[in-house]
């Protein structure tokens, strides 16, 4: 009995388009998520690891949609190994065969793997320096502030003992928790 044919997708932002992705290849069921690849706490990546069975193949568009990290994408294919299953990483024309293993393929997926955990890196270290070098000129990073610098100085007025904390965060827009650390501030 011939296995199915499982597209796993991801981008990094849901602005980010995924249309180039296994867009020639025929498959049965596809699984797309739209999350960092820093990690395997993907939710669509769970699903598509449930829903492969024993002789189906997984289609991927390269090594780095999988994982970013070499130990990640590892445990992944070992267990899809495991499970039965094979995977096809399209960029890199690499085939885990769930039956079978190649040192060289193997090797060449290590390699490959490293590549995308040191690409990873040198991603947050460029990040980390721009957030440093916005520092250093003074912008202001994160989200804009909610309230204005009146609308503080009203809800400290207003935040007297015994006043009703609840309506006060109601009638600005605000949690209670935002409320209690601006009354802090």
């Amino acid at each position: 009995m011939k296995g199915h044919n499982v597209g796993y997708i991801r981008v990094s932002s849901g602005s980010q388009n995924t249309e180039r992705q296994l867009a020639d290849i025929a498959l049965d069921a596809t699984f797309t998520d739209k999350a960092s690849g820093k990690n395997t706490d993907r939710p669509e990546l769970d699903k598509c690891f449930n829903h492969l069975r024993r002789g189906d193949t997984l289609h991927v568009h390269s090594i780095d949609r999988l994982a970013r990290n070499l130990k990640d994408l590892q445990t992944l294919v070992d267990a899809l190994k495991i499970k039965g299953v094979s995977v096809h990483f399209h960029k890199e024309n690499l085939i885990f065969d769930a039956s079978a293993s190649s040192p060289m393929q193997e090797l060449m997926f290590q390699m490959l793997g490293a590549f995308a955990q040191f690409e990873r890196t040198l991603i947050k270290e460029r990040q980390r320096e721009g957030i440093a070098a916005a520092k250093a000129r003074g912008q202001k990073l994160g989200a804009p502030p909610k309230l204005s610098l009146a609308q503080v100085a009203e809800i400290k007025d207003l935040a007297l003992p015994g006043a009703d904390k609840s309506a006060i965060a109601k009638q600005f827009g605000i949690s209670r928790p935002t409320l209690y650390k601006i009354l802090a501030a």
